[in-house]
């Protein structure tokens, strides 16, 4: 089965601990809501202490357009994309040796934070030597659910492509869609939640000639799954201005109801239960979701503390997050026959899921 090699992350340069974007929150905010102390609660409940985002905490006050936020979008993407790639082709923890560039058959790119034409992947293949055959398969729009599904989609080219070496890259700077000017509550939560992240996996086929140094996981089996009619659950509106939130309150509780049976099937399906998961690798939405995860799959709160881990220290960073939590993982050593699961929603309202096992 096609194997999860290497993953690195990037943490954009700029770190803000939770009490200021609270500060930052309540002076554009106050003369909007008058229970605002009320409301900023969010910020103290969350579980999230710091966030990393790629603009000075200043910025975020003042009025930008939608031209100059993808301008920045574009700039970091491509700085801290070649970083990624380059932290995970050269990854020792877990590689044998550095692999070159030119052994890497395709890149998936991950994203939905800002617009670019031609893609990143192939603005980061100007500046890092690929093969000019390699193959570039940008995907846009699946959110916090981009980086598991970005993941599954290498594991079917593997699948297809044996000998093949698959990169793939998420970026998302979620703090430059912020809207300073949007009063909804929507808004006031993404603003408590949201932050910015970059990660890069390396997934090799059975007949990849890519060796490592340690056990890491090889995907079993991925499944997708898509909410009928659920469009107004998360995701963006794109506005004259840039892209604005969508954030339900519900999604905790459709999560509850929707994704133990979800989960379960999956595994059945791969004749294992919840009961056989080691691992379970969850995309960390928020403390609610990471409760409402717990509540569907009957998991204590110990098979949600890396990805609590993740989220107390870098936020909800959308499709790179899951990416953070599996690093962890892997480097946490699991034993060789162990089973994970891996775990991620987003706009659609959708699923993705990976069922990984130490190899």
């Amino acid at each position: 089965m096609p194997k999860i090699v290497s993953v690195s992350t990037v943490l954009p340069p700029h770190e803000v601990k939770q009490e200021q974007a609270v500060e930052l929150t309540r002076s554009l905010f106050s003369q909007r809501f008058k229970d605002i102390e009320r409301l900023l609660k969010v910020f103290q409940n969350g579980d999230i202490e710091k966030r990393d985002v790629c603009m000075p905490i200043e910025w975020y006050g003042q009025a930008h357009d939608f031209e100059e936020r993808n301008e920045l979008y574009i700039h970091h993407a491509v700085n801290l994309g070649v970083d990624a790639v380059k932290a995970c082709l050269q990854n020792p923890r877990t590689l044998e040796k550095p692999v070159d560039p030119s052994e890497i058959d395709a890149i998936f790119f991950i994203s939905s934070t800002g617009i670019s034409t031609p893609s990143i992947d192939a603005r980061i293949m100007n500046l890092i030597p690929f093969r000019d055959d390699t193959r570039r398969i940008p995907i846009w729009g699946l959110g916090c659910a981009g980086g598991a599904a970005g993941v599954s989609r290498a594991f079917e080219y593997c699948k297809a492509f044996p000998k093949s070496n698959v990169l793939v890259l998420s970026v998302e700077f979620c703090s430059l869609t912020f809207q300073k000017d949007d009063y909804s509550k929507s808004n006031l939560v993404g603003v408590s939640l949201f932050s910015d992240g970059v990660a890069c996996a390396l997934i090799t086929g059975d007949q990849s000639e890519i060796t490592v140094n340690r056990t890491v996981p090889a995907i079993i089996g991925t499944t997708s799954k898509l909410m009928p009619a659920s469009e107004d659950v998360m995701g963006w509106d794109i506005k004259n201005n840039g892209l604005y939130v969508v954030f339900s309150k519900s999604i905790p509780a459709i999560i509850t109801n929707w994704l133990g049976p979800f989960v379960h099937e999956f595994l059945a399906s791969n004749n294992l239960t919840k009961d056989d998961i080691t691992h379970f690798i969850a995309h960390p939405g928020g403390k609610k979701v990471l409760m409402a995860y717990e509540a569907a799959l009957r998991f204590d709160s110990s098979k949600t503390a890396i990805s609590r881990e993740v989220l107390r220290n870098h936020g909800n960073m959308s499709s790179p997050t899951i990416l953070y939590v599996l690093k962890q993982f892997m480097e946490s050593s699991p034993e060789p026959g162990e089973y994970g699961l891996m775990a991620a929603l987003g706009p659609g309202f959708c699923g993705e899921l990976l069922l990984l096992k130490w190899d």
